[in-house]
């Protein structure tokens, strides 16, 4: 997108003065199309008629705000016949090299950011196998790599102490031990409120919002980053777990798509207003009823039309 720029002194200017409100209309409109189509201040007869009219035209030229065919300023270029040039277009906007050099420049960094952000996401998605994208070695080597018969011994089971189990493997666990079913794999609660980043189980203080959630019908994701925990909770503290399935409810069925996390639900839940446990929850039910419509000038005319009406017969009767 380019842009066509109009000095922020322009309305004072006796050039646009002279010009008169109309044809400023017609050259702004026209300057934003040289703009667009990168026409260094051209503009072609037809499109001069489509926005504006022939005295709006002729005014911009007595004015200087544009040239005509055959004009003699020697910064701007001739446009062809029929057609106008704007005076001085490219003294403040950018000629049309220049804007495709920028966005060829802008592609290439665009398509550069592309390219870190897909190394990135391939590193994340690998994090354990390093060497995924190395070159393939086949375990049999190729001939002229294997070593001579002569040198290729086989040791027996009972050489350097293999033919019985180490002492340390029965007195000291591995450094690394193997995944062991039998443990749990949520850590207590007490860690899992002090780190929330270790663990992807829900607390305990945010597991009833869970359970009501999954109780009215809203399925989702409940992995989160430590501070939406942190987030979560304040909610949770200030408005009664009623309120925000109401209201989580309501954003599911106008979604689109169906969310996938809890986090789609958290800006609104933080916009709602605080509610106690055990108030209303219900839409509505906080709304304050206002009095009845003020009438307006037809209705208090009428009402004092009849009222007068009412009055002239005891005035008379007095």
């Amino acid at each position: 997108m380019t842009w066509f720029k109009v000095d922020d002194t322009a309305h004072a200017h006796p050039k646009l003065l002279k010009a008169g409100n109309a044809a400023l209309g017609l050259w702004v409109r026209a300057g934003a199309y040289a703009a667009q189509h990168l026409t260094e201040g051209v503009i072609p007869g037809v499109v001069a008629q489509l926005y504006g009219t022939a005295p709006q035209a002729r005014k911009l030229v007595a004015s200087g705000l544009w040239h005509a065919s055959g004009h003699d300023c020697t910064r701007c270029k001739q446009p062809a016949a029929g057609d106008y040039v704007m005076h001085d277009f490219l003294i403040y906007n950018p000629s049309r090299a220049r804007v495709e050099d920028d966005r060829a420049r802008a592609a290439d960094r665009q398509q550069r950011a592309r390219e870190r952000a897909a190394e990135q996401r391939n590193q994340e998605r690998n994090p354990l196998n390093p060497s995924a994208n190395r070159p393939r070695i086949d375990d049999d080597p190729r001939p002229e790599n294997r070593g001579p018969v002569a040198n290729q011994i086989e040791f027996p089971d009972d050489i350097a102490g293999q033919a019985h189990p180490s002492h340390r493997d029965g007195t000291e666990p591995s450094r690394s031990p193997r995944p062991d079913p039998t443990r749990p794999a949520v850590p207590p609660t007490e860690v899992q409120r002090a780190s929330y980043g270790s663990t992807p189980a829900v607390p305990v203080n945010l597991r009833p919002l869970r359970d009501a959630l999954t109780a009215a019908g809203v399925v989702v994701e409940w992995s989160l980053a430590e501070a939406d925990w942190f987030r979560l909770e304040a909610i949770v503290a200030r408005t009664a777990v009623p309120a925000l399935v109401d209201h989580a409810r309501e954003q599911w069925r106008r979604a689109r798509s169906r969310p996938r996390s809890v986090r789609y639900f958290l800006p609104g839940w933080t916009a709602l207003p605080p509610v106690p446990a055990g108030g209303p929850t219900s839409p509505g039910a906080d709304v304050i009823p206002l009095d009845t419509a003020r009438p307006g000038r037809v209705q208090r005319a009428a009402d004092l039309f009849r009222t007068a009406a009412l009055d002239a017969p005891k005035e008379s009767a007095q």
